[in-house]
């Protein structure tokens, strides 16, 4: 097996147009395609960072919540890389969208913190200084 990297990660979401508007606006990610299928009476955007294909946004009707806290079983968070994390809280809090208190890992050094988006997924900011 020749694994070469992560190809995308998959999110279902309970409002397609408030969960579009924050991960392409607020985190800036850029639309590859986006598609309905009338069979399905869902949507499906495909969403880039930087050029490579990263996220496939669905909406489906009547999907049922998942429970992400207390630290459920499964997928954890998603994390993504920032240069300077203050920044990227700076404009996360302009966007209305409230982020933890700053943490530093223990093993790296590097500052991290969590915040969700519309549905109450985990994300991360992980700064990585070039």
């Amino acid at each position: 097996m020749n694994i070469t990297k992560i190809h995308h990660t998959a999110i279902i979401c309970s409002d397609y147009e408030v969960s579009k508007q924050f991960y392409t606006e607020i985190l800036g990610l850029t639309v590859i395609a986006e598609n309905y299928r009338a069979e399905r009476e869902s949507y499906k955007l495909d969403l880039a960072l930087n050029g490579d294909y990263v996220i496939e946004l669905f909406s489906f009707p009547d999907c049922l919540p998942r429970p992400s806290r207390p630290e459920a079983r499964g997928l954890r968070h998603m994390a993504f890389q920032v240069p300077e994390i203050d920044v990227a809280i700076a404009w996360l809090n302009q966007n209305g969208v409230a982020t933890e208190p700053v943490r530093t890992d223990e093993f790296t050094g590097c500052r991290f913190t969590f915040f969700e988006d519309p549905d109450g997924l985990p994300l991360e900011f992980y700064e990585v200084r070039e």
